[in-house]
Parts: structure tokens; sequence; C-alpha cells
């Protein structure tokens, strides 16, 4: 079977144009393009389940995220690089390089890994010089890609295992092989429907050879089945035209098998392995090429889990060494007989790279991300430094500034500050705060120390911040581990709700089928709700099987999801479930109404319900249906508490489906929804959704919330986002998009210490917000060159304190404004002008920087060709301080004196400077002229050491690198300048020294001030005069420039 990748292209097109048929969209993009979202982190890596290498380059890695793109990275894992950002992104399931060409790399969309948070991919992807562009080579159906195998020798030929979709069958699935690079692709193994190809191997010695494992998988919300009928392995000889079903092959295990890896020796072409999933299961080796087989390890410890797990690989330069991939990472160097577990910066590995030239050479991708070993695994390098953190949910505190949480999958929950007072965001602002990898967090209203954190299983703690303490406050602490979820009392949910009340922070809520409430603190809890959910009994047995059995909670079903406690009116409560059921209770749980929509997909998950800030019976909910292979949007409104719900997807794409809808608390019927692909927002309530990525990868996202006209963004796969500043697009309106130009007004902004960094920010460092006022302004088309164009920040009686342009000033280095076709930023950094300086000046502590704006209004004007348009705005001071006005007003004086004495200490040493040039150049002329007059020479050297004897007290003129200070003594200039970062090391009132140090620094000034006045007053009129009497020529010629006859 041949699929043309230009069908393919044309259906998915056409797709694409069908879902958007009909939708609006309320505003242009240009209109608020310059927005843009920041990555705060944490740079804590999240799961990994593809990794490859470059033979023979030790620096040079590749890892796929399981929702964050592919990375590399060129110095060995020090730092790692998206390389897939502009072109696709989300969960990636193989990255594999051609050895022949490694400018050639695929990719394969869709992890293995295939757990409950699990995302799909788009397909194949293709670059041909070495990331840096890529192109779609089709199969974007098969939703999952385990492995792709290149020809060793021809780049062009290409295999790959498709597993498919995971909750329901699809035709694209199975082994594909494409001889034209991907162009076209052939079908080549194909069992059913229903099953998929899972591991895939070419014979490094004879690349005709190949292994395939098939696979039957399916996941629903309510339980995981890993193998059955048409799990297999496979055998070709001929390149794939034809398969051998080896998998009842003699010593291999009777009866129902499930996920099998398999690997073969470059060292021996006979000898291959296989990892298999059945009762009788284990480790099997072949030494005939596959004919037979023999048992060499039942080790639970190497096949525990065996969906999540099953990788094997063997090593490159010893036929005895085999690797497995577990929990642990497992080394065996007798064939598989016996194995040694080998350390590893994270648990649950999931790929393996091993360089053919070198076997102490790994790459190995775990819940960790990818990691780096030299030395065959003795040391690795970290996974601290990958912003690809996988999160269920997001929340924040009400502290200033405030700070991010939320579970972290496969690691710890997490409390991130939003922005610091530093260069960035670091490993030291964000630590755990109890609870577990799948938590929802709830941070205490009054007291941010206070957090309430879950996990699996119904596990719930308090933490406190101040002392460390976390205290066990599960509901039920009955553990549940390994049961289906029919045997327990309570059904929690793998992520299920915890909320506080917004109108008595004493009183927190949590959900399994039931309400539970407590105003304790955790100490006891009241049930306050019957079963809210369907209670369908089929629906809660054991998962896993048919062979191996797992219950984590993942797949415990029929559980409340969502809690809303209205922040309107106190006693309603939304209530939303995994099983499609939705409840509201207006007295506080006394009694319940079903408000269940009637047009509810059934076994939708709610995922959100949003509370509209502007209208206390209007709610938004998003409903998933992924788990049952539907990947549409279903979301929905309500206006009447439930009674009757309307969907409002229309624009979303249709397989983009979305887990959360917010409206904007400050702008009604301003929505934003995250969803599998991105963001979207709505202008006009849901009728109509638009793009709303900016610079956004292309991600799941996960949760959204509005804090301080700010959007956080919890991704599945890339940390935490925030965009800056909502308030353009509350003031956006038909007249603005209307408009040619327009200045939107800056929201206030905290006066804060705090940007990118001394050399600016680390690679592995969450960004701060720009530190200013971020000014937006709006330009229908892009300005000309001869256009006129200009920002004024002023003060409020309207004196300007600084001017910027779109053009260039060498003289004058300030930062251009830009003036690009649409939306543009620019920051201000809330200073007045700096001080003059002195070109090339060294400098120990001395600073020329002009002083911050003291809190208060101010006022931005932008000037268009004589048409201006202005805004006011306030600077605010920082809340956690006592810093009076009065204060802030006596530091900004000083700071002002500061600068201009500075300013006017650098003018008489830049006018030393001038003159000393100036009698140089003059007597180095007379003499190169041979204009001789003894006394005019004589007075001019005079004058010179006289004005350098006075330059040598204001400047220290010796210094010439960074570090000479410390040899040669700094001068009053430096002295001087230096008071400001004392004076503005905090916002606070100057201490009295240092008004007194710069009275002493001016009082020494002024000494030679006097001085240079003198000289200038009387040398340097005398020498004028003797110039003038010597008749000194204005021109003079020079001997040697002079055009000689020969």
């Amino acid at each position: 079977m041949r699929i043309n990748n230009f069908l393919t292209k044309s259906i998915l097109f056409g797709l694409i144009t069908f879902t958007f048929l009909g939708a609006t969209e309320r505003f242009k993009e240009e209109l608020f393009k310059a927005m843009k979202y920041r990555n705060i982190g944490p740079f804590r890596g999240g799961r990994s389940a593809a990794v490859t290498g470059v033979p023979g380059d030790k620096f040079l890695a590749y890892f796929g995220g399981t929702g964050g793109g592919v990375w590399n990275t060129k110095n060995g894992g020090q730092t790692w690089e998206n390389i897939s950002d502009g072109y696709y992104g989300g969960s990636i399931g193989a990255v594999t390089v051609s050895e022949w060409d490694p400018n050639v790399i695929y990719v394969g969309g869709g992890e293995v890994t295939v757990r409950g948070n699990v995302s799909h991919g788009n397909g194949v992807w293709k670059s041909t010089d070495a990331g840096k562009t890529w192109k779609f080579k089709g199969l974007k159906d098969s939703h999952r890609i385990p492995r792709i195998r290149i020809h060793p020798r021809n780049p062009e030929l290409v295999y790959v295992a498709a597993l498919g979709h995971l909750s329901g069958p699809n035709d694209e699935r199975g082994v594909y092989r494409s001889k034209d690079g991907g162009e076209n692709w052939e079908k080549v193994l194909f069992i059913n429907d229903e099953v998929g190809a899972c591991d895939l191997i070419l014979d490094p010695n004879n690349p005709r050879i190949i292994y395939a494992s098939t696979w039957r998988i399916k996941r629903t919300p309510y339980s995981l089945e890993s193998g059955g009928q048409g799990s297999g392995l496979w055998k070709s000889t001929d390149g794939g035209d034809t398969w051998e079903d080896i998998t009842k092959s003699k010593g291999l295990p009777e009866g129902m098998v499930g996920i099998i890896g398999v690997a073969i020796s470059p060292l021996n072409s006979d000898r291959v392995w296989a990892l298999i999933e059945s009762k009788k299961g284990g480790l099997f080796r072949s030494d005939d090429g596959g004919e037979t087989w023999k048992k060499t390890s039942s080790d639970n410890n190497l096949r525990q889990r065996a969906w999540y797990y099953t990788r094997i690989y063997a090593d490159t330069e010893n036929e005895d060494i085999l690797y497995v991939l577990n929990v642990q990472f497992w080394r065996s160097k007798d064939g598989g007989k016996t194995f040694n577990s080998i350390r590893t910066p994270h648990g649950d590995h999931h790929d393996l790279w091993i360089d053919p030239m070198d076997s102490k050479h790994l790459i190995i991708a775990d819940d960790g991300g990818g990691q780096v070993s030299f030395d065959a695994g003795t040391t690795w390098s970290t996974y601290h430094n990958q912003p690809t953190a996988q999160f269920y949910r997001a929340d924040v505190d009400n502290q200033f500034p405030y700070r991010v949480y939320a579970g972290q999958q496969d690691n710890s929950t997490v409390s991130i500050a939003s922005r610091t007072t530093g260069g960035g965001i670091t490993e030291r602002d964000y630590y755990s705060v109890g609870g577990g990898e799948s938590a929802h967090v709830a941070p205490h209203p009054d007291d941010p120390s206070i957090v309430y954190a879950g996990s699996y299983s119904g596990f719930l703690t308090r933490y406190n911040h101040v002392t460390g303490e976390r205290r066990n406050i599960t509901v039920y602490p009955d553990n549940p581990m390994g049961h289906g979820v029919k045997d327990m009392k309570y059904r929690f949910q793998w992520n299920f709700p915890i909320e506080f009340d917004p109108h008595d922070a004493n009183t927190l809520y949590v959900g399994s089928q039931h309400l539970h409430k407590s105003t304790d603190e955790g100490e006891s809890w009241e049930l306050i709700s019957p079963d809210l959910t369907t209670n369908t009994l089929s629906m809660q047995d054991e998962s896993g099987g048919p062979i191996t059995k797992d219950d984590t909670g993942v797949e415990y079903y029929c559980t409340i999801f969502v809690i809303t406690p209205s922040p309107q009116e106190k006693g309603v409560i939304w209530i939303g479930t995994d099983d499609g059921k939705v409840h509201i209770t207006k007295n506080g749980g006394k009694s319940w109404t079903d408000i269940t929509p009637n047009n509810m997909p059934k076994w939708g998950m709610v995922n959100s319900i949003d509370q509209s800030p502007h209208n206390p019976g209007t709610a938004y909910m998003a409903v998933t249906r992924y788990k049952l292979d539907d990947f549409k949007p279903y979301l929905f409104k309500t206006d009447n508490y439930g009674k009757s719900w309307k969907l409002i997807s229309r624009g979303i794409p249709e397989d983009a489906f979305t887990r959360v809808i917010r409206e904007d608390p400050m702008k009604k019927g301003l929505l934003y929804a995250g969803t599998e692909t991105g963001m979207y927002v709505s202008f006009d309530d849901g009728k109509n959704w638009q793009s709303f990525q900016l610079n956004l990868p292309i991600v799941p996202v996960t949760d959204l919330v509005v804090k301080e006209n700010d959007l956080v963004v919890a991704t599945q796969g890339r940390s935490f986002w925030i965009l800056d500043d909502l308030t353009p697009l509350h003031q956006l309106t038909n007249k603005v998009a209307g408009s040619t130009s327009h200045m939107y007004k800056p929201r206030d902004t905290y006066r804060l210490p705090g940007g990118g960094g001394w050399g600016g920010p680390s690679p592995t460092w969450g960004a701060n917000p720009p530190n200013g006022v971020m000014a937006f302004y709006y330009l229908k088309e892009a300005l000309g060159k001869d256009d006129e164009f200009k920002l004024e920040f002023m003060e409020s009686d309207g004196d300007v304190i600084k001017t910027f342009s779109n053009k260039k000033d060498k003289k004058n280095p300030s930062p251009v404004a830009e003036t690009k076709e649409g939306m543009n930023r620019f920051v201000w950094n809330m200073r007045y002008p700096d001080a003059k300086k002195v070109p090339n000046a060294v400098m120990w502590g001395g600073r020329h920087i002009g002083p911050k704006a003291v809190p208060g209004e101010y006022k931005v004007k932008m000037t268009l060709n004589g048409k201006s348009q202005t805004q006011s705005f306030n600077i605010l001071k920082d809340p956690r301080i006592n810093t009076t006005q009065s204060d802030f007003q006596d530091q900004f004086d000083l700071l002002m004196d500061i600068r201009n004495r500075t300013t006017e200490i650098n003018e008489k040493i830049l006018t030393i400077r001038s003159i000393k040039d100036q009698i140089n150049t003059l007597t180095g002329l007379m003499k190169e002229s041979g204009f001789k007059d003894e006394n005019v020479t004589k007075a001019g050297q005079e004058l010179v050491k006289s004005l350098s004897t006075i330059e040598e007290r204001l400047i220290q003129v010796k210094s010439k690198s960074r570090q000479d200070p410390l040899n040669y003594p700094i001068r009053l200039d430096n002295k001087i300048a230096a008071l400001v970062g004392v004076v503005s090391s905090v916002d606070a009132r100057p201490t009295a020294q240092s008004y007194d140090v710069l009275e002493d620094l001016v009082e020494q000034a002024q000494v030679h001030y006097k001085k240079l006045n003198k000289v200038l007053t009387d040398d340097l009129y005398k020498f004028n005069n003797m110039v003038s009497e010597a008749a000194v020529p204005a021109v003079m010629i020079i001997p040697s420039e002079m055009s000689i006859e020969k």
C-alpha cells in the first residue's frame, strides 16, 4: 500500500479549511502581536522517550520530549536548545540521525510511553541541514511513532514503526517503508486496525534483515490493556518486502504476549535478544538469527510494568554486553544472564543510544529528559537544564510577586517565583511543597507559606514552608495501591481536585466521588455531597491486563475532576466529573442539582469549569474525550447556572481538544482557551476563536490562570509560561482596529530590581519580565525612512524625561523604537538620562546611569509625522517595603545630584583632554612643518603638564583594563560615580553618610576645578596670545606630504 505525501497534505489542508469555515477573527493578530510569553521554568526535565547521537561526535546529542519537541546539545549535555520550534512540537516518539549523512534527521511524533497524560504526535518530520529547517513527511494519523530506522548507507531508505491511535482503531499503523526520503510510504507490515508496531531494528551488518515487534495496546479513561491477539515478533530478510512471524519460535513463551523489545548485536548478527511481556515472559536470546531461543532471565526488575518500559540495547563493542531499561538502568556482561544496575540522574528509563565508535559514550532518555555519559554510565550530565516539565494544573498565591504552583509529572510538586530581583529564575527560586507528581496544589489564600497538595491514591499533605513540616491529612488513608477502584470506599482520581472556598480561607474542598470539606486544616473531613458521578460499576474494575495488571490510580474512574466554588456567591459550588456529569449547589452542599448539558458528549471528562467574574450565573466549561479517540474541542457556556448550555468551540481546529477555558476578570467576554496544540482567544464571548499562540511553542496547554493582568500557562512538556500584561487586549475596539496608529495605555508598573543578568540571562534560567514600563503601540503600516517617529516619556506636568526615535544615532546610542507593521513594544527602564561619560574610562563600582523615576503618575507621547497621542500611567512602589514618597524623592534628588556631579567632573576631564589634544596637535604640526618657535613649543608643553596634573587628580589615567584599579587607585570621578550603587542599592531614603561622602568628594573636586579655572583663564589665555603673536600659520604644509617631481 502506497501513501502519496501530496494527498496526505491535501487532506490535512482540507480538514483545516473545513474546521475554520465560518470562523471570524474579531481582531487581527497584528493588533497584539508584540505581546510575548516568557518561559519561567523550572529547568527540570520532563519525560523523554527518544534519544540519538552522531557516531564519533561526543558533544552532539538529540532528545525528543514527550510534549516538548526536539532538542539538541553541542556541548555534551551542558545546555540544550530546541530545534523544532517554528515547525512542529508536542510529543516525540523517535529521533534518528543518518549514520551516512548526519545532516539528515527523521523525527516521529507521539511517545510510546502511553501514560494517562499521554499526547499523540503528528507524523514524520525530516531535516536535511541538521535540524535548522524541517519538512513534514506524512503519516499524520499514525499518532505514535516509537521507532524510525534509516538504512546505514542510504538516508533515503527509511522505516517507521507506527503504533497508531491509543484509544480506538485506525488504519495508519504498522511498519512503513519509504525509498525516497519520506515522499511516499509503503505499508509493509500490517496486522489490523487495533495493532501497531512498537519496536524495529535493522541488522547493522545486513540491513535487509529487519526485526519488528507488534503490540495490541489500548487505553480508555478507566482501563489500560497491553497485549493480546496480534502482538508478536516478526522478521524480514528482504528489506521488508515479506515478513515471517517468529513469535512462536522454539524457546519463546507460549500463549498470549504483549509488548516486545528486540536488539541485535552489531558484532554478531546471529545474536538477537527479545524482552517479552507474557505470563511466562522474560529476556530471551537467540544465537541463530531467531530460529531458536533460550530464556536467560526471568528477573521482574527487567520486565515490571512492561507497557511503560521493555526496551533493550546491544553494546557496540562487546557482544556479551546488553542494556535493559526499566525503573532502573540495567547492564549485563554475560549475555543477559545476570544484571547490575547503573546509577543515573533520574529513574524510569525509555531509550538509549550507544555510540558505534565508542561504547562508553551513552545517551539515555528517562522521566527526567536526556542525559549524556562518556564513561559507560559512571557519570552523567544533568537534567536540571531542560525546561520540559509536564504539569497537570496551575495555581498561584496572593503574595507579591506571586508564585506559581503545580505537580510536575515524574517529579515533585513545585512552587516557583513568577519573577525575581536577580538576573533570572534559577533553581534557588523553586522548591517542593508536599504532595506528589500528579498533584493539584492549593496555597492558602492568606498565608502562602501553608500549601495543600495531593497525589495519586488520595494522598494529601499540608506543607509549612517556614518549618518544612509536611503533614499527611489524606481524607481516608486506606492505601489503594494495586487495587481496582471498586474496592475503595472513596474514589480519588490520579489528579483529584483541591480548592479553597473564596469566601472562607479556613474551608478546603477535595473531591472523590463525593465532595469533602474541612474547616480545621485537614484534621477532620465532612462529606457534603452524595456520589455525583454516574457510578458505572463496569468502569471500576482493575486496570491493566490481560497479562500485567497496572493499578496506580490513573484509571480510577467515576470521580470528581473539577471543583469550582463561586467567587461571587457564598455557598455556590460547581462540580464536574471525569465521566461527564455536572452538578451545582447553591447552599454549600445541602442539596445538589444535576446540570449536565443535554449535548454533553457521552463520558466526556470535565477538565475545567470557570465561574465568570462578571456574572454569577455564567460559567464556562472545557470537556475532553481524547481517551475515547475523540479529539474535538468541547467548550460550553451557561448564563443561567447550568439550566442550559451552548457549545462555543467555533474556530478551534477539530483535532485540538481543549482542556481549559478562562474569562478575563477585567474584560467581560474576553476568553482564553488552552488546547492540545496551543493557545486560543475569543473577543466575543466564545462566538469565534482565533489563535493566540504568539511566541508560545507548539505544546499541550493544560491549565490557565489570570493573575494581576498576567496569563499564567501550564504546559505538558515546556514548563510554565507567563504572558505579561493583558491590558492591550482590554483596550481593543473597532476604533483601534480601524486606526492607522494607536498608542495603548501602559499598565501600572512596579518599580523593582531584576532583569536579564550580567552578560545576559543564563540558558538554564527562567526569564524575568522586562524591567521597565512596557509601551505598546500599533502602526497599520511599517514606517519608511522619511517618516518621523518618536516616543517621549514625560512627568505628569509634561516635562520630557527621555525621548526615543526609530532611527539609530551613533552619538546617542539609546534603544531604538521599532516601527514595524502591526503592534510594537518598547520598554522604558524608568530611568532619567545618564551622566556624561569619559570614553574608555575604567571604573571600579562606578555607575553613570540616571536615577529611576519615583513612584507616581507619568505620561508617554507617541508622535508620528507631527501627530501625537498621549497616554498616562503610574509607576508603583514595591508593596512589600515601607519606603515613603518623601523617602523616594530624597533618594531621587541625591541620585540626580550625584549624576550631575558625575557629568560635571567628566566634562572637566573631557575639556582638559580636548585642550591637550589641540596643543599637542599644534606643536606637532609646527615640528613636522619646520615652523620653529621655541617659546610657543615650551609654553605648550608647560600647559599640557599643568592640565595633566589636574586630570590625574580627577581620573586614574593609568587604568586600561578591568582590574587595573587594584594597582592604580581610583580617583574622584570614580568615587563620585560609585555613590550611585550605594544610594540606589535599595529603594530607601539615603543614609546620612552618603550625603557626607558626596559633600566631601565635591569639596575635593572643587579644589581642582579652581586650579583648572586658573589654568584656563590665565595660562591658556597667555598661550593663545603667544601663538597669535608668533603668527603660527592656520594651515601648515608638511614636507613629506608635498608632491615631488622626479
